[in-house]
């Protein structure tokens, strides 16, 4: 039995939750997919296709716009916006929009969702299932986690790493272990609704991309994951 063979029989251990969409938004004008998410500790940005747009999750209502070739994940340090464009990563000044680094794209196309944390990027590469930590100043691979589901978008919360995963019309949020990559939790989202982008607020909620839809959905975090 291989190793992603016994995730999966695990998986059906794993305590999972149906997921609450409290809130949904969108489509935005122009723009019909939703490929990555992030949020900046008051907006939500959402990466389009060629524009990233940046919304109150208050309200529903864009706030700005960054005309950007952004067709995978999306992620914010605290000061700048990354934006996976094909095979690179770019660093963008969100004031400006102005490219103020960039470095070579793990996957070289083949790369999903996109995160911050422990001064690292953490990049999704979609068919090879697997999340990449790496240097947001070379983009070297530090270490790699494996998954037994093709793997969208990454987000990290609480010192946890979530990923949402997307084959054919079944799609969930994943809790996995940073060093094994076993699958800790699940949230399993209705049948046909997909996860593109994933980020947290830091708080109560997840806003995931919708793909195609146009939409992005606020999910609730399951509440014994935030104890």
């Amino acid at each position: 039995m291989t190793a992603n063979t016994r995730k999966q029989a695990n998986d059906a251990q794993v305590p999972t939750h149906a997921a609450e969409i409290v809130r949904e938004y969108g489509p935005f004008d122009g723009a019909t997919h939703i490929h990555g998410i992030t949020h900046d500790g008051r907006h939500v940005w959402a990466a389009t296709g060629a524009k990233l747009v940046s919304f109150d999750p208050a309200t529903g209502q864009p706030s700005r716009t960054l005309e950007h070739a952004c067709d995978a994940g999306t992620a914010f340090d605290g000061r700048f916006l990354y934006q996976i464009a094909e095979a690179r990563i770019d660093k963008i000044d969100p004031a400006t929009g102005a490219v103020v680094h960039s470095i070579p794209a793990p996957g070289q196309g083949r790369d999903s969702g996109l995160a911050w944390a422990e001064d690292s990027l953490w990049v999704g590469q979609y068919r090879d299932r697997t999340i990449h930590q790496i240097d947001p100043r070379s983009g070297a691979i530090l270490r790699t986690i494996e998954s037994n589901r093709f793997v969208t978008g990454v987000s990290w919360v609480d010192g946890e790493i979530w990923h949402g995963t997307w084959e054919n019309d079944a799609s969930d949020l994943r809790r996995i272990d940073p060093k094994s990559g076993a699958v800790l939790e699940r949230v399993e989202m209705p049948s046909g609704v997909g996860v593109s982008g994933l980020e947290s607020d830091g708080a109560d909620l997840f806003y995931c991309g919708g793909g195609a839809s146009g939409k992005v959905r606020a999910v609730r975090r399951p509440r014994h994951a935030r104890a």
